[in-house]
Order: C-alpha cells, then structure tokens, then sequence
C-alpha cells in the first residue's frame, strides 16, 4: 500500500472508533427528560433513543466489538505503516541494533496518542457536552449495526443477562425520578440561574406538602372568629364589621359543638334586604367540612377537590377543636415569601437575631435560619412546641433552649402559651475568642 492509502485507512478507522465513542457515551448518558420532551414535539428518533436506552446491551455489544476490532487493526496497519518511516527517521542519528525496536516502539505511541485524542477522548468529551443532540444523530447506524451484527449481539447480551442475574443486579437501569432528584435538580437550576430564588422556593415548598401537617398552617383554636347560635342580630352586625371573613364558623354556645359555617356573601344579602339576621333554624348554613389534624397538607387538597371546599375546621382524637384552615392558607405555605402575610411572624432584628412568633411553623424556622432539622420533630408543630418539648416544662419568660448553633430564647408569653421567641446565633470559638 502507498503512503496515501495507508493514512487513508488509519482515519478511516480513526473515524470509526471516534462514531462508536460518541455513540456509546451519548446513548447512555441522554437525559430521558429531555428526550421525552423531544418525543412530544414529534422527533421520532427519540423514541428511537429510548428503545434502546431500555436495552442497553445492544448497543454495548455492538460498541465492543466494534472497538475492539478497530483497535486490532490500527495495530495492524498503523504499526506495520510507520515503523520503516521512523527507522528511516531515526537512522539518521542512530544505526545501532535497536533500531528496529526503537522504530516500533515510536510507531506504537504515535498510534495510540492519535487515537487516544482523536478516536476517544475529544468524541466522548462532546458526547457527554450534547448527550441528546448527538443520539439523535447516531442512532439511526447505531439502530443498523445492531441488526448487521445480531447473531452477536444475541450472544453476547444473553450471557451479560445471565451474569447480571448470578450477581443479583437488574439487567436495566432503573430510571425511576424520585423527589431527592427533582430537588437536586433544582438546585443545580438555581445554582445556573436558570430557576430565580422565588421559583425554586415556590417548588420546594409543593413538596413540603407531602409531609407538613395541617396545623402547621392553620388559625389555631384561640384565633378562631366564630359566631354562635345565640347572638342577637346586633351582635353579629358588630363582628361582620370588624372581621373582614368570606366565611365564619357558626357554633352552639361552644366552638367544639360546630352548627356549619356562613358565608358573607348571604350575610351580606341579608343586610342590604333589611331581612332578619338570625343564626337559629337558617336555611343559608352550610354543613362545614372536619378534618384530622394528623392529615398532610398534600390530602387536604385532596380533601377540598373532592368536597369542593376550600374551608375545613380541624379537631383532634378527642373531636375537640384546634383549629381552622382554608385553601388560601395552603397557598400561602406554597408561594412562602411571594405573597405578603398580615403579620410577618419571623422578624430579622440584626445578623444574628429574629423575633418569632410562637405559632411559626418549624419548617418555615428551618428554612429562614439554615438549620438542617429539629430533634423529633413528629411531635410538635411549631417553635413554641419545639421549645416545650425540649423544656419539658411550662414555659416561663427568660427560658431558653440551644439547638444547632442557636439560642431560642422566650420572651413574651400568653396564658401558658409562647407568644413570642427571641432566636439568637451563638457565636462560634474562634468568633467569641476574636471578641474576648
């Protein structure tokens, strides 16, 4: 063979091995996301993709053997070409007995540097920059050399299949998106700039809703505007005007013996008809919706879709009232600092401080102050639960307790109940030996 044919084969091969590497990398590596999303604007080479991302030993097999029998040639004929030229270099400076050796050995390293570069390193360095663009293009010849070679690909998968099993490993990759995925995701989003602060906190919060409680979000017992059965006209009148309700819980004498609810707006009809505004024997009274308190915030939206209601009153094991929630309290949990609350229940004081309100849900306390999580947290709510779970105690001004690095601090309390807490950063070693 001439020079010419000789270098001609080398690429050929070159350009071979450098087709199998990206194939093998991109294949593998394309996200089944994104190649879902391409399958729905219609590129049916997607689903190619798919297909044989869900056998992918058809394509490892064909990949193998296609590199390795490349490999075996180019030290056939890459060898074989350039070791008379690197003699006829070298024996220029050196003619003794090991130059034939000499010859061959820079023969091989000039062979296997090309291809290291350019039939291995550089395509799978772009596979793995465009994973789904580059399958796109490969799949079609990959899809080709898998029935060019199936009594081979049969083989070969078949006994891979069969050590797997003897391994106990599954012979597909599980490619199931679990919510540690999705988070991660989004983090990595928000790292890029892709996601904005708000969106991602927007996203995490859906699925806090899995796992946050129902009183985590709720009005608690003590806050509940409600009317009973025995107020005289005059006094319903009063509390419509004071509290701007869509919707008041209707009572007989107590809070715990619940008639149903009122909406404002057939109080509202009521008053501008100058009809009687009695709570006894109303027809307009709507049975209200009860709930556990043990519910996830995630099944009370079940719960609303399926009664088509957006206002539940919460009761506990002992059918007592704790308190009332509707769907726009939900909605605030989810979009967190994008909406503007009536009261900002953690108020940051200074770098190192926050006034809190006592009813703050610890996973809104968790998040404004870093903090990984609180010890047993499946037996309160709030930080004010938390502080008397860790006091085991009733609470009294000036109490404290220490937990990841702070100090929460009680500093306003309301028959019993903490009112409000004073959470302080403790200073780290170094910082209070830089201070001393």
């Amino acid at each position: 063979m001439s020079l010419s044919q000789e270098f001609l084969a080398l690429l050929v091969l070159i350009a071979l091995s450098a087709f199998l590497s990206i194939a093998e990398i991109s294949l593998s590596s394309a996200r089944r996301i994104k190649l879902q999303v391409l399958l729905d604007n219609g590129d049916e080479r997607a689903h190619q993709v798919l297909m044989l991302q869900n056998q992918p030993g058809h394509f490892f097999t064909v990949v193998q053997i296609g590199l390795n029998a490349i490999a075996i040639l180019a030290g056939i004929f890459g060898e074989a070409s350039l070791t008379p030229y690197f003699r006829s270099l070298l024996s220029l400076v050196y003619t003794g007995t090991a130059l034939d050796t000499l010859s061959f050995v820079c023969s091989f390293l000039t062979i296997t540097s090309i291809f290291i570069l350019f039939a291995d390193l550089l395509p799978k360095r772009l596979a793995i920059i465009s994973p789904e663009q580059l399958a796109l293009r490969v799949v079609g010849p990959m899809r080709f050399c898998i029935m060019l070679f199936k009594p081979a690909v049969w083989f070969f998968t078949t006994l891979s299949d069969w050590m797997l099993t003897l391994l106990g490993q599954p012979g597909q990759r599980v490619n199931d998106i679990t919510s540690d995925d999705i988070h991660a995701m989004m983090d990595a989003g928000a790292e890029a700039g892709v996601l904005h602060q708000a969106e991602h906190n927007v996203i995490g919060n859906v699925f806090e809703l899995e796992y946050r409680l129902v009183p985590s979000a709720m009005t608690t017992r003590e806050s509940i505007i409600y009317f009973t059965l025995q107020d005289s006209e005059e006094e319903l009148r009063q509390q419509i005007a004071t509290y701007s309700h869509s919707k008041f819980l209707v009572c007989d004498g107590g809070i715990d013996r619940m008639v149903g609810y009122a909406d404002s707006k057939d109080l509202l009809m009521r008053i501008i008809s100058n009809q009687p505004l009695t709570l006894k024997d109303a027809p307009w009274l709507k049975p209200v919706l009860t709930i556990p308190d043990s519910l996830t915030l995630s099944e009370l939206l079940t719960q609303f879709r399926a009664s088509r209601e957006d206002f539940a009153v919460v009761i506990n094991e002992y059918a007592l009232v704790v308190g009332l929630i509707t769907l726009n309290d939900v909605m605030n949990t989810v979009m967190g600092d994008m909406v503007q609350p009536q009261q900002q229940q953690i108020v940051k004081r200074d770098d190192a401080s926050w006034l809190v309100d006592g009813l703050t849900a610890v996973e809104d306390v968790m998040r404004v102050l870093e903090v990984e999580g609180f010890p047993d947290d499946s037996n309160y709510e709030t930080i004010a639960g938390f502080v008397m779970y860790r006091l085991r105690k009733v609470p009294k001004l000036t109490d404290s307790v220490t937990w990841a690095g702070y100090k929460f601090e009680v500093v306003d309390i309301e028959n019993h109940r903490i009112d409000q807490l004073l959470v302080t950063r403790l200073p780290l070693a170094g910082e209070a030996d830089a201070k001393a």
